[in-house]
């Protein structure tokens, strides 16, 4: 019992931090768990979108202090923060779109989940805290990919203090892309998984590298490589499909299908 649950459905791989009893806290083994689902994913060709969620009223509680503060030295970075850093970077480097169903409380490394997503929807009623300073750490792993999507002053005050803070807070900060009224998160994160089914597999998973690569090089550099991968997509096979699906006014053949309007 890995405390990760993975299923494949409708061209969507939904993995489930399933350990509500101890608030989906980040374990050697649920770690562990999370990239061998993932790598799954991404080598999945059935598979189009990957959705992250948890089950309770707890998306992610961070990481499992009784653990790391037992662990020694060498363990602790081997299945800790080394283990964090794998399962983010497998996120950031995922071909495939990742979208966060954020359906309770979140703490710690959780936004870390959270920021490593590609999109993510958190229902209203959840609250946000990066509770490391009160414990007598500090956010450092995560701060690699919360810092790159919360505007500064939100993540200056929000780390420092490690206040609780409601689900429209983070989301002014950056950190979510939707809130939900309860009762509405499936729906709204339906909504973005169909409409990144719309998508390209090929283009989508372009789109991804350019997100992650641009901003980091220098304009020169940016143009250069953006005007190859800029050439080989307009060469592909996908975007000869797609370009003529527009051009006929009918559907890519990778988008969802429209729903029947037959009623029986």
């Amino acid at each position: 019992m890995n405390g990760v649950r993975y299923e494949v459905g409708g061209e969507v791989a939904t993995i489930t931090l399933a350990a509500p009893e101890a608030r989906n806290v980040l374990t050697t083994e649920s770690m562990r768990a999370l990239r061998e689902h993932l790598a799954a994913a991404a080598a999945d060709e059935a598979v189009r979108v990957v959705v992250l969620t948890g089950e309770g009223t707890t998306f992610c509680a961070g990481a499992d202090l009784a653990g790391a503060a037992a662990a020694d030295a060498h363990s602790f970075t081997e299945s800790g923060p080394g283990a964090l850093v794998a399962v983010l970077e497998a996120m950031l480097d995922h071909p495939k779109p990742i979208v966060a169903r954020v359906q309770g409380h979140v703490a710690g490394g959780g936004n870390g989940l959270v920021a490593a997503a590609d999109l993510a929807v958190a229902v209203e009623t959840a609250r946000f805290a990066f509770s490391e300073v009160r414990v007598g750490v500090a956010p450092a792993v995560i701060s690699v990919v919360c810092l790159a999507r919360m505007t500064p002053a939100h993540a200056r005050e929000l780390l420092l203090t490690g206040e609780r803070v409601s689900a429209e807070r983070v989301r002014e900060a950056g950190l979510v892309t939707a809130v939900a009224a309860e009762g509405a998160l499936d729906s709204v994160v339906h909504g973005y998984v169909d409409a990144l089914r719309r998508g390209g597999p090929q283009a989508l998973a372009a789109t991804k590298e350019l997100l992650r690569r641009v901003p980091s090089l220098p304009r020169e550099e940016a143009f250069a490589w953006t005007a190859a991968m800029s050439a080989a997509l307009f060469g592909s096979e996908e975007a000869r499909a797609g370009m003529s699906a527009f051009l006929e006014r009918r559907p890519a053949p990778w988008a969802p299908e429209a729903p029947s309007s037959d009623a029986s």
